[in-house]
């Protein structure tokens, strides 16, 4: 059985990128390690799983109910329920690693982990499958290998949350949410995911996300593969690049 380690933030994580990779794989049979800061559950953040001061954006903001669904199933799993600590991760023991994303301040402790930036550049050198989705690709961009100083990604073709998905989430919500959907107000994820980059030709925006994808709708999901490297977007993307997760995991 194939071991997947998926490290999420004590809280803050986007529950539908988190959730339904959880429990796609899990569905396969996958053996899913999380890990937190300390060791500790983690939590998602609730404003995304329960539509909180999203205002007339509620319905189109929050995570979907098949995402609510999901979630409320993986926090009582025995999983979700023992994390390890981040200090405690071997590369050796997992054969995959998913680095989901989230918005809220919460995530910046584990998008700026020195420790989770060293596991990332291991699991690159061993060359295992390495998935990242929204924000979690500025996890993959911060994780520089020390022999070449260069993110790990830097001659890798990507994609993450687009500008324009992040600019109009903070615009439709700044009155009253402020900088919410900015999690660092001063850049946005992809003009750092860019700068990380040998080309940015190499970042890969996709179609319009208009459209969430599921099952019987992958074509609605967009992600960019590139030898051992999965990326995505936002929510709307999960379905599809869990599949194709599962399709790197297999062969």
């Amino acid at each position: 059985m194939k071991k997947i380690l998926i490290p999420v933030p004590s809280y803050g994580f986007d529950p539908s990128e988190v959730a339904l990779p959880w429990k796609i794989l899990s569905e396969k049979k996958y053996d899913i390690t999380f890990s937190t800061p300390d060791g500790k559950p983690a939590a998602t953040d609730v404003r995304m799983l329960k539509g909180e001061n999203l205002g007339i954006w509620k319905s189109l903001l929050r995570a979907r109910q098949d995402a609510v669904a999901a979630y409320c199933e993986m926090e009582k799993s025995i999983s979700f329920r023992n994390p390890v600590k981040y200090d405690d991760i071997k590369e050796s023991d997992y054969d995959a690693i998913l680095l989901p994303g989230g918005h809220d301040k919460g995530v910046k402790e584990y998008l700026e982990s020195k420790i989770l930036q060293g596991i990332v550049v291991d699991f690159f050198k061993a060359k295992k499958p390495v998935a990242a989705i929204c924000h979690g690709v500025v996890l993959a961009a911060r994780s520089i290998d020390s022999n070449t100083q260069k993110p790990v990604i830097h001659d890798y073709k990507t994609t993450s949350l687009l500008k324009s998905q992040e600019l109009v989430a903070f615009r439709l919500t700044k009155l009253w949410l402020k900088d919410y959907y900015l999690t660092y107000p001063e850049i946005t994820v992809e003009d750092e995911v860019k700068k990380a980059l040998s080309d940015s030709a190499n970042f890969v925006k996709g179609p319009n996300p208009i459209f969430r994808d599921d099952l019987q709708h992958l074509q609605r999901g967009f992600f960019v593969r590139d030898r051992n490297y999965l990326s995505a977007r936002w929510p709307g993307d999960v379905y599809n690049f869990s599949v194709e997760f599962i399709k790197m995991l297999e062969e």
